[in-house]
């Protein structure tokens, strides 16, 4: 039983770790073993473990970790709770609205992850998945969450080793700018050929939390409904931060 005890304890300490990112996005090694009252070399040994199996990612540019995709994978197969459920009725009031599909994704390293959605009544409708990710180099609730994102992690995007061929990094960098000047983005067949989008940022403080998004087949996204979804976007978005800043 004695054996045990130091594999015991490195777990422990390992969920320590992960724990110590439920009040920061992204944290220094140097901070982790500060919070923790570690050895450097201890908190690295299990951060390297915890990247290979991608509970944590490291930023190159940085050297900060945040949290890793298997995160976001263990809770799509968990029931969604707190504040994914608290926005769901004003997902589906959104739904009726605009009768298309709607999403909630959330920002994870150089990707969005899908983890709430509400799909369309209609007969022709995209049937999205929870759990799925996307880069965040095309589509609009990934403009909308790299538009607020830091410059470093921007520039990671910039950069990004699949950055689709033909595509101008200048035009997106005024895409970014566009969406926070009017509050919301749009994308026509940028991820897939028939599918359109339109996003906006939900804030908790001063933090852009996730991105709330309609999307459908592009033969539904005029220009002009592409408008009025931008605004019905805009003021559910708008609301759900209000909620949220009520959500301890």
């Amino acid at each position: 039983m004695n054996q045990d005890k130091p594999t015991v304890r490195s777990v422990e300490r390992a969920l320590d770790i992960l724990l110590c990112f439920r009040h920061h996005q992204e944290l220094s090694l140097t901070a982790i073993a500060k919070q923790l009252a570690l050895h450097k070399s201890t908190v690295y040994r299990l951060l390297q473990a915890l990247e290979q199996k991608q509970f944590v990612q490291r930023d190159p540019l940085t050297e900060k970790y945040r949290l890793g995709t298997s995160i976001w994978d263990l809770a799509s197969a968990a029931p969604q709770e707190e504040w994914t459920d608290l926005l769901l009725p004003e997902m589906r009031k959104l739904r009726d609205t605009v009768g298309e599909t709607i999403s909630l994704y959330i920002k994870s390293g150089l990707e969005r992850v899908r983890i709430q959605a509400v799909q369309s009544t209609q007969e022709i409708r995209r049937v999205v998945r929870i759990g799925e990710r996307f880069p965040l180099f095309g589509g609009a609730s990934s403009k909308v969450l790299l538009a607020y994102a830091t410059p470093e992690e921007q520039e990671a995007v910039f950069r990004h080793p699949e950055w689709p061929p033909g595509w101008s990094r200048e035009r997106l960098k005024k895409e970014l700018q566009e969406v926070r000047e009017q509050g919301y983005a749009y994308s026509i067949g940028e991820r897939e050929p028939e599918a359109a989008a339109v996003a906006a940022p939900i804030f908790k403080g001063k933090e852009v939390v996730a991105a709330l998004a309609i999307s459908g087949p592009v033969q539904r996204f005029t220009p002009e409904k592409i408008r009025w979804f931008g605004e019905q976007v805009k003021q559910a978005a708008e609301h759900l931060s209000r909620m949220l800043q009520f959500q301890s």
